[in-house]
């Protein structure tokens, strides 16, 4: 991909060279790695956020957005998360150093839909008290990927949904909801997902 606001893209081009978590994702998209195995002996087996901070550090590889009046190539490209931080430092760790198209990606937190308006991925996370689907709706506008791990996630309204298989993390997709939000998810993506909603 050229840069966040172009609609061409070229997965994985990366002008910094790709830590670990990197090349964590894409093997656990091709194979799909168990958690519990640790790539070299050396190396601490990574916990279920770290691989996902790594899923989140490539997801906007395989996505096109909808070309916006005034972008900028070398805009910022945020991955924020909205609502509970189930990270912490992980994802901050993973995002560094990165680049999408000679845009720098970077973490942001978030507390409310208004403060996402500049995000390119969004990880969704509310409070009990706070209603998943509300949420969802109001980001559906926003041509923003919204990611979560909630269980009903992609029933919702979601775009990809972390599930757990065996020790594996993997994901699911709403094809749907990504399509009317205006982003056109790589064929590449699709076929690593464990399913693909097609229809809303």
């Amino acid at each position: 991909m050229t840069g966040p606001g172009s609609r061409a893209y070229v997965p994985g081009k990366c002008r910094s060279q790709p830590p670990w978590p990197y090349l964590l994702a894409i093997g656990l998209m091709i194979v799909g790695l168990p958690i519990a195995r640790s790539l070299e002996a050396q190396v601490p087996k990574p916990t279920e956020y770290e691989v996902q901070a790594a899923y989140l550090s490539n997801f906007g590889r395989f996505v096109e957005w909808p070309v916006k009046a005034g972008a900028n190539e070398k805009d910022t490209f945020y991955v924020c998360v909205l609502g509970q931080d189930p990270f912490g430092p992980l994802l901050d760790a993973a995002l560094k150093g990165e680049t999408i198209g000679g845009a720098p990606i970077v973490a942001k937190r978030v507390t409310g839909v208004a403060d996402a308006a500049n995000c390119r991925i969004v990880y969704v996370n509310p409070a009990k008290d706070t209603p998943l689907r509300a949420l969802l709706t109001a980001l559906g506008n926003s041509n923003v990927l919204t990611v979560g791990e909630a269980a009903d996630f992609t029933r919702q309204g979601g775009m990809i949904q972390f599930v757990l298989e065996g020790n594996r993390v993997r994901f699911e997709i709403n094809l749907a909801a990504a399509q009317k939000a205006g982003l056109n998810l790589s064929s590449q993506l699709l076929k690593v997902a464990v399913s693909v909603r097609r229809t809303p």
